[in-house]
């Protein structure tokens, strides 16, 4: 049976498009509880290091089509810079341990020969000390398109249809990954004072929840079918 593995991907959107073209998706996340194995998407929790076994059994017994992998950005986005010299006081391995999330998916993906997926926002990765720049950059309204226009948010209010925001996100990729080609719809933008516009999801989602650091890294509904309509 043919699969796909999403790594720390809580709440599976990227893998919903596979799972109605019928493959088994398995999503690992720290979030998720113990596996149920008669589920699609299968979940499977617990931290990154206590992994192995289990993508070992999926890659022996499934048919593996595509890997994607979506590290903690907490300690590698840009946005986040003004923390960093804070960060290294506190732990100075701090971004070395934060890079080792993002290898998992480039490792496993090299070592397996599947096509893979890695999704992080702008930030130190792209530094050559680190590892290299993306092979791609987009933001979800480019790919709105491929969500019906009829299409009801799944987050109304924070998130518009039709995946109508911007939000820059840089992909790393390998074996022969394919970018899809882009469906743009008009993003959305909320006028403040004087005039000022801003960005939904931005404006909306700044806060440090769990369930707001949740909703802000859903895989755009619109790139998730793109990218399965390209690559399956």
């Amino acid at each position: 049976m043919q699969a796909v593995i999403s790594l720390f991907d809580y709440t599976g959107e990227m893998v919903r498009p596979w799972i109605t073209a019928g493959y088994q998706a398995f999503i690992f996340d720290m979030q998720h509880d113990d596996p149920d194995g008669r589920a699609n998407p299968c979940k499977v929790g617990g931290l990154a290091d206590t992994w192995d076994h289990d993508i070992t059994w999926i890659f022996q017994e499934f048919d593996v089509c595509m890997l994607f992998s979506f590290p903690p950005c907490t300690d590698l986005a840009i946005s986040g810079a003004k923390h960093f010299a804070a960060k290294a006081i506190a732990n100075p391995n701090y971004l070395a341990e934060a890079m080792s999330l993002v290898y998992i998916g480039r490792d496993i993906g090299e070592a397996h020969r599947v096509p893979y997926m890695i999704e992080n926002p702008v930030g130190v990765i792209s530094n050559p000390k680190n590892w290299r720049k993306p092979d791609f950059i987009f933001n979800p309204c480019e790919y709105g398109g491929y969500l019906p226009e009829d299409d009801v948010s799944p987050h109304p209010g924070i998130l518009p249809a039709r995946d109508a925001y911007t939000k820059k996100t840089c992909l790393w990729t390998g074996n022969g990954f394919v970018m899809p080609e882009r469906k743009p719809v008009e993003p959305v933008r909320f006028v403040g004072k004087h005039g000022l516009r801003f960005n939904p999801q931005t404006w909306l989602l700044g806060g440090k929840s769990l369930r707001t650091k949740n909703i802000r890294s859903m895989t755009p509904r619109g790139f998730a079918e793109a990218v399965y309509q390209a690559n399956s």
